[in-house]
C-alpha cells in the first residue's frame, strides 16, 4: 500500500482537474443535517478557501488537511482549491468536516475515484499526521446515511460502536492512507455491532443495603422508582438525603434497547459519549447549584443539549434545591409537564427530548435544624421564609412525593437489622415497570386522556379525595399527581385495582397532607 501512495504525488499534474461532490453531515441540536462538500480545483494562484458559512474551526481544517495529506504520503496541490458546504444557509461548526473535504479534494485530482464515493456518507476530524479522531454525532450521521439510501458511513474507528448501533454499514478507519487505500480498491466488510451489552459493575453502583434506618425515605424512594415520578427530599443536614438519592441508579432496571438509542445519540451529539462506548446505563446527572439556565436546559448559538436531556431515561438529582438560581428551577416547570424542552433562536428552534425523573434535596431552613428533634433552629421567621420562597408553589406542586428525612436514631446505628438490597428492591420495581410498559407508559407520564381507565377508583376512594381537596386545598394536579402514585403503589403490590389503603399512602406524600407538609408549611 505504501508503495502505491507514494507513486500518487504526481498524478494530479496529468489528470485533468474536476469538481467533486462528497456526502457529509453536522450536528443539529441531536440530530444530522446533511451536507455536500464540494470542492473545486483550478490553476491559477495557489490558495485554499471555505465557503458556506464556516466558523473557525472548520476554516482552520485548512492546514490540518494539508498537513495530512502530505504526511499520508501524498502531495498537497499548488492549485487553486475551493470548497464549498452546501446548504449554505446554515452555520458549520466543528472538525467533522476535516475528512470529506479531503476526500473530494482527492477525488478531483482524480487520486481517488468519484464514483467509489458518490453513496457514501463521510465524517471524521483529521490529526497532523493523517490519523482519524473521534466526532460528535457519529450516530445521527449513521442515521443520516440510512435514512438518504446510501451505502453506510465512513467515520473514525473510536465512533464505529455507536454508529454501529444505528444498523447501518459502518466502516471504520484510523487514519487517511487506510481511507485512500480501501476506496482505490474492493470495499472492506462493514464492521458489525455486537448486540452484547457490557456488564454493569455492581461494586461501583452504591447499594441501598449501605442506609441503616429510614424506613420511611426509602418506601418512598421504591415508589418514586416504581413509576418514575418526582421526589423531594426535606430534612436536616446529615440526614441522609443525599445517600438515599445516589442509590436510586442501583434500583432502576437497565436500559432497554429504544431508550438505549436515545441516550447514546444524546450524549454523542453533546460530545459527552467516551470513546467506543455506548450509554448502557440509565442518566444519573448531579450537576452543581451554580448551573446557569442554559446549562441546565440547553443553549448556545448552535444550542446544545443541558442536564435536563442529558437526563433523559434516566434521573437528574439537584441537591440543595433553594441555592439554585430561581430562574433555572423555573425552567424545569416545562420540561416536567411535557417531557421535551424547547430552545428557540433567532435562526431556528430546537426541541430536546427530556423525560427525566426529578429527585431534589433541601434543609427545612437556612440553618438546617428546624423540625430536628434534639438541635434548635437558630432561623428566624422571616428568614425561614425567605429560604422557602426561592421554590415556587407551581414547581413544587410537579413533585409528586414530599418526604422527611429524620436524623437516624443511635439505637439503630447499633442494631440495624437486615436491611434490604437494591437487587432486592430492584425486582419489584422491574415487575411494576414491566406491567406499566405493557400499558404503553410509565405511571408518571400517564396521559390525561388515559388517567380514567388505567387509575379507576372506587367509591371510597372517590370520596377520601374528594375530602381531601375540599380540606386540604389540594389542586387538580396534586389530585392527578396522588392518583397516579396511589397507582404505583398499587403496581408495586401486584395488585390491579387502586385501593383505599394505596390513596391514603399516597396523599401523605403531599405536602397539602403529609408529614414533610405539617413540619415546614
Amino acid at each position: 500500500m505504501h508503495a502505491v501512495l507514494w507513486t500518487l504525488p504526481a498524478v494530479w499534474l496529468f489528470l485533468p482537474l474536476m469538481i467533486a461532490s462528497v456526502h457529509s453531515a453536522f450536528i443539529w441540536g441531536t440530530d444530522a443535517l446533511s451536507v455536500m462538500v464540494e470542492a473545486d480545483i483550478q490553476t491559477g494562484l495557489p490558495g485554499f478557501s471555505i465557503v458556506g458559512l464556516p466558523d473557525n474551526a472548520v476554516k482552520e481544517s485548512k492546514e490540518r488537511i494539508r498537513s495530512a495529506i502530505l504526511n499520508s504520503g501524498l502531495e498537497f496541490p499548488p492549485r487553486r482549491i475551493t470548497v464549498n458546504l452546501a446548504p449554505a444557509d446554515r452555520k458549520k461548526e466543528g472538525g467533522i468536516f476535516d475528512l470529506p473535504i479531503c476526500i473530494a479534494i482527492l477525488a478531483a485530482l482524480g487520486i481517488i475515484p468519484q464514483d467509489r464515493i458518490h453513496d457514501i456518507l463521510f465524517v471524521g476530524e483529521l490529526g497532523l499526521n493523517g490519523s482519524l479522531r473521534p466526532v460528535r454525532g457519529a450516530i445521527s450521521s449513521a442515521f443520516l446515511a440510512k435514512q438518504k439510501g446510501l451505502k453506510g458511513l465512513v467515520c473514525p474507528a473510536s465512533n464505529a460502536r455507536e454508529a454501529c448501533l444505528s444498523g447501518a454499514c459502518i466502516w471504520p478507519v484510523r487514519e487517511l492512507k487506510e481511507v485512500v487505500s480501501f476506496l482505490r480498491g474492493p470495499l472492506p466488510e462493514p464492521a458489525a455491532f455486537k448486540e452484547d451489552r457490557p456488564e454493569e459493575d455492581e461494586k461501583s453502583l452504591l447499594d441501598l443495603s449501605d442506609i441503616v434506618g429510614q424506613a420511611l425515605p426509602k418506601r418512598a424512594l421504591e415508589i418514586a422508582a416504581g413509576g418514575s415520578h418526582n421526589l423531594l427530599f426535606i430534612g436536616p443536614p446529615g440526614a441522609g438525603k443525599s445517600m438515599l438519592a445516589k442509590r436510586l441508579p442501583s434500583m432502576l432496571p437497565p436500559l432497554s434497547r429504544d431508550e438505549m438509542l436515545e441516550c447514546t445519540r444524546i450524549y454523542s451529539a453533546a460530545g459527552r459519549l467516551k470513546r467506543n462506548t455506548i450509554m448502557s446505563r440509565r442518566p444519573f446527572r448531579s450537576p452543581h447549584h451554580t448551573i446557569s439556565d442554559a446549562g441546565l436546559i440547553g443553549g448556545g448559538t448552535i444550542p446544545t443539549p443541558g442536564e435536563v436531556t442529558l437526563s433523559h431515561n434516566g434521573v437528574l438529582f439537584l441537591d440543595e434545591l433553594p441555592e439554585f438560581r430561581r430562574s433555572a428551577l423555573e425552567s424545569l416547570r416545562q420540561p416536567i409537564e411535557d417531557s421535551s424542552v424547547t430552545v428557540s433562536r433567532a435562526n431556528a428552534a430546537f426541541t430536546f427530548p427530556a423525560r427525566f425523573q426529578l429527585i431534589a434535596a433541601m434543609n427545612p431552613c437556612p440553618c438546617g435544624f428546624l423540625g430536628h428533634p434534639a438541635r434548635e433552629c437558630r432561623c428566624t421567621p422571616i428568614q425561614t421564609a425567605k429560604y422557602r420562597s426561592r421554590i415556587s408553589g407551581p414547581l413544587l406542586d410537579r413533585i409528586d412525593l414530599h418526604v422527611w428525612v429524620d436524623p437516624v436514631e443511635a439505637s439503630s446505628i447499633l442494631s440495624p437489622g437486615t436491611p434490604g438490597t437494591s437487587g432486592q428492591v430492584r425486582e419489584r420495581i422491574a415487575s411494576a415497570r414491566s406491567v406499566q410498559q405493557d400499558r404503553g407508559f410509565l405511571n408518571a407520564f400517564i396521559p390525561e386522556a388515559e388517567i380514567d381507565k388505567v387509575c379507576r377508583l372506587d367509591a371510597q376512594g372517590k370520596g377520601l379525595l374528594v375530602h381531601a381537596m375540599k380540606t386540604c386545598h389540594l389542586s387538580m394536579r396534586g389530585f392527578k399527581r396522588v392518583i397516579k402514585v396511589a397507582r404505583s403503589i398499587a403496581d408495586l403490590e401486584g395488585s390491579a385495582a387502586i385501593r383505599q389503603d394505596h390513596l391514603a399512602e399516597a396523599l401523605q406524600y403531599r405536602p397539602e397532607l403529609g408529614d414533610a407538609g405539617s413540619r415546614i408549611i
